[in-house]
């Protein structure tokens, strides 16, 4: 059986860089494609993965003889294991500027490890590689986040016959490739042991830590607790940890696209709201095997379940961002009378709200007072608003731009019409030659 490819949104991001750019660098977590995306965009670039202990060896050996010994136009896989070859990097760029001459990946943040001594600026792009989001996997070319943006939503009604939408099982599944290949309690197999993996091998990469055990209980703790305020208190009472090493802890799971900390909204005037940021996994399949959540339990462990929807919506639409409009940016709403938003989207001046909803139902005067309170903290630059709910129908909201919008709209689907998995796959094996069917 061939293995099918699902194409990356953010494909053409890469390409414009590599045209104009000398260094191109995609980060994103381990098995998340990067890989893969680097050898299809230019089969014909030879490809170094420093995973090969006797590369990686050189590498650290000589890391300028080894960049020097290297092709005009190269891969170099997992950068992050010899950092002392972005200065070797920068030495070969300085003499030959060329545009795309050395395509990178890394699966934890270059720019934040301390073993970094050039950032690179001015010679290097770097674009970040998220999970496969829904509508990737749907082969979907519409975007939630460019409608909002572009104030293109529309209320549409549809039949109460029309399904909703496998929330559930969404939310589960996750968007890393692999574990989507496999049955659902394989895939949190393949999750669980992925984790371990990670903090037993990659975290020697960026940090000198003894206790890798603490870091794995810190992550499961995160994953039962995405969408959350973070109290970096209350984990440091729960692992018997200081606040330093809890701080410390934190920082390489982010560094490793883990976890992702949320930043809260304020403006100087706003005196009233909530400065703590909120923490969510970059992956809610990820998420739910750790947290053992499984789709049976939707209907019964619903504050979990909300919160794994949340942190899906906000990380769907940050990684829509990458292709949309890199330059929108991203915060939490809450308010010291509990008034939350659970997105807000920044571009400039104007402002857009998102909420979230687990339920399939809504009550718009209640359901929209956190954009409401938004829409009147933000004044003139407020651009309007989502509320996404498991629903089936997109409805107009009593706060000017806003609608209620179904989840399936987030990936990719217009109201009343799912794509279904053998959608994909029938589309997949007309573009890619015949595939099999999973």
């Amino acid at each position: 059986m061939n293995t099918p490819y699902l194409p990356r949104l953010i494909r053409h991001r890469v390409l414009e860089a590599l045209a104009d750019t000398p260094v191109v660098c995609l980060l994103g977590p381990r098995q998340v494609g990067k890989s893969t995306l680097a050898q299809r965009l230019e089969p014909e670039r030879a490809y170094i993965s420093l995973d090969d202990v006797n590369l990686l060896q050189a590498a650290q050996q000589d890391a300028t003889g080894f960049i020097e010994s290297l092709p005009k136009r190269v891969i170099i896989d997992e950068v992050q294991r010899a950092p002392k070859l972005l200065l070797a990097i920068k030495s070969v760029v300085d003499r030959e500027r060329k545009a795309g001459r050395f395509l990178l990946t890394g699966s934890a943040n270059l720019l934040l490890l301390p073993q970094v001594q050039d950032s690179l600026a001015g010679r290097m792009e770097v674009i970040y590689l998220h999970p496969l989001t829904e509508q990737e996997k749907r082969l979907s070319t519409t975007t939630l986040l460019n409608t909002l943006i572009n104030n293109e939503l529309a209320p549409q009604v549809v039949s109460d016959a029309v399904p909703l939408a496998p929330t559930a099982d969404v939310l589960c599944q996750g968007g890393y490739p692999e574990p989507n290949r496999r049955a659902p309690h394989r895939a949190r197999q393949w999750y669980r042991q992925y984790t371990n993996a990670i903090v037993q091998r990659d975290v020697e990469d960026i940090a000198a830590i003894q206790d890798k055990d603490s870091l794995l209980v810190l992550m499961e703790l995160l994953a039962s607790r995405t969408a959350s305020l973070l109290n970096i208190s209350n984990l440091s009472k729960e692992l018997s940890l200081d606040r330093a090493t809890v701080s410390k802890y934190l920082g390489i799971l982010e560094r490793l696209f883990l976890v992702h900390q949320l930043p809260a909204w304020h403006r100087n005037q706003a005196k009233r709201l909530i400065k703590s940021p909120k923490v969510h996994l970059v992956d809610t399949g990820l998420s739910a095997a750790l947290a053992r959540l499984e789709p049976s339990q939707w209907l019964t462990d619903t504050e979990r379940f909300g919160a794994l929807l949340e942190s899906h919506v906000v990380e769907q639409l940050i990684a829509q961002a990458g292709w949309v409009d890199p330059d929108l940016r991203f915060y939490h709403y809450r308010d010291k009378d509990q008034t939350e938003v659970d997105l807000v989207i920044e571009r400039g001046r104007d402002t857009w709200g998102v909420e979230v909803k687990r339920a399939a139902s809504i009550q718009p005067q209640k359901d929209a007072a956190g954009l409401a309170k938004l829409a009147e903290q933000v004044g003139k630059g407020f651009r309007g608003g989502m509320l996404i709910y498991t629903g089936r129908h997109c409805l107009k909201l009593p706060v000017p731009g806003c609608f209620a919008v179904p989840i399936g709209m987030l990936w990719g689907e217009q109201p009343g019409q799912p794509i279904s998995s053998a959608d994909v796959w029938n589309r997949l094996a007309a573009e890619q030659g015949n595939i099999d069917t999973p």
